[in-house]
């Protein structure tokens, strides 16, 4: 194998980064930020008419796990693409940075698809929104993740350190219920279930992410035998 085939197996440190992983992180990170647009613009355009301020807007718009998990990657792959070296860059290349971004957006997916997505039926510029946002952005990101990114043999304990972005987000998440007197989710709402039934809600949520998380550590695990056996054949070959 000669030294250019062997690139789009590694990268010159042996990170095993596909020459792919750049381009198409611009392409992700550039659908997340117009998802993002084009919801908040729906949103903005609603409290409108509702004669609502841009700051209460604005909290609401960002009271949703998936906005804040889609922000996450648009972001992180943007300071990636664009500033590879910069301290952001470097943070959101991380094995365990991109693996826990994995498991949030994949989390959104299935809540969504398998909880709330029967509770609405939108259309129009919503509809598109809301595909990019739930079953796109998620989907490309996973098979980014898994196929293009370098991986790291994360330590297990990994799951459990990567309970602290939902865990912060449901403790907001109820501050700001009772402060603004609205809940993003219906399994969320307190004024409608009350703390007994929301915190086991969040209690089972949060052991989702623990078995999900430990999952993507053996995937994590698994994905980076094979890229170091890869790129040790491309040394030997090259």
């Amino acid at each position: 194998m000669t030294d250019a085939r062997a690139s789009t197996i590694a990268d010159p440190g042996g990170a095993g980064v596909s020459r792919l992983a750049r381009p198409l992180g611009g392409v992700i990170a550039a659908l997340a930020w117009f998802a993002l647009v084009v919801q908040y613009a729906i949103v903005l355009d609603d409290a409108i008419g509702r004669g609502r301020s841009l700051l209460t807007t604005s909290v609401r718009y960002f009271g949703f796990f998936t906005i804040l998990t889609n922000l996450l990657i648009a972001v992180g792959l943007t300071a990636r693409v664009l500033a590879p070296r910069s301290r952001a860059g470097v943070f959101f290349a991380r094995p365990a940075t991109t693996a826990a971004t994995a498991l949030y957006i994949t989390i959104v997916a299935a809540v969504y698809t398998l909880v709330l997505r029967r509770l609405w039926d939108p259309g129009g510029w919503q509809k598109l929104a809301d595909v990019l946002l739930h079953d796109v952005v998620p989907a490309a990101y996973l098979g980014y993740w898994a196929l293009l990114l370098p991986k790291g043999r994360l330590p297990w304990s990994a799951s459990v350190k990567w309970l602290g972005f939902p865990a912060a987000y449901f403790i907001y998440t109820v501050v700001r219920g009772r402060w603004m007197g609205g809940y993003p989710y219906p399994f969320l709402d307190v004024a409608t279930l009350g703390y007994t039934r929301v915190l086991l809600n969040a209690g089972v949520l949060l052991l989702v992410f623990v078995l999900l998380g430990l999952a993507f550590v053996a995937l994590d695990r698994l994905l980076w035998r094979r890229q170091t056996q890869r790129v040790a054949g491309a040394r030997v070959l090259s």
